[in-house]
């Protein structure tokens, strides 16, 4: 028998990696086209004339990720979502969040940082110490990183592969 393999965040430049108590049931990809449609061009149809962009990075929600620390008496809070807490903030000296790997298992998913965090504290003992939680994330793909700490471009999906 195998054991349980955890979906994870890996960090990628010195920050800590965020380990999910509990796997997600989901991962919601979404990803949109850009568009340039000058203002009063039209076609013979009355349509507005439209070129096409490029591709935006994607987006992946992990939604309802569940944190529990009721039998050990933990504060959820400062054991599990204060390292998410972090990964919405800069980096000391940087000016930027975080970057990470989002991995489960083999599978590499995408280069990404988080761009938005929301929690709820569901569960809490007689002294008000919180013990479970609801956490939903959103992650932004992400380009390599150049030496001067900007992003560069969107990586297009051509790093995400099952195996390296």
């Amino acid at each position: 028998m195998s054991s349980l393999v955890k979906a994870k965040l890996i960090a990628q430049d010195g920050g800590d990696n965020i380990d999910f108590m509990f796997n997600p049931t989901e991962l919601n990809f979404s990803r949109s086209m850009n568009l340039n449609a000058p203002g009063g061009a039209r076609t013979d149809d009355g349509l507005p004339k439209i070129s096409f962009g490029s591709p935006a990075p994607y987006s992946v929600t992990v939604g309802g990720l569940m944190l529990d620390t009721y039998e050990t008496g933990q504060n959820v809070v400062d054991a599990y979502i204060e390292p998410i807490r972090k990964s919405v903030e800069f980096l000391d000296g940087v000016e930027r969040p975080p970057i990470f790997l989002l991995t489960w298992g083999k599978q590499q998913y995408i280069r990404c940082f988080v761009q938005s965090l929301s929690y709820r504290l569901t569960m809490f003992l007689s002294d008000g110490t919180p013990v479970r939680a609801s956490v939903d994330i959103t992650l932004q793909e992400i380009g390599e990183t150049s030496g001067s700490g900007n992003t560069g471009t969107p990586s297009r999906g051509s790093n995400r592969r099952s195996e390296r």
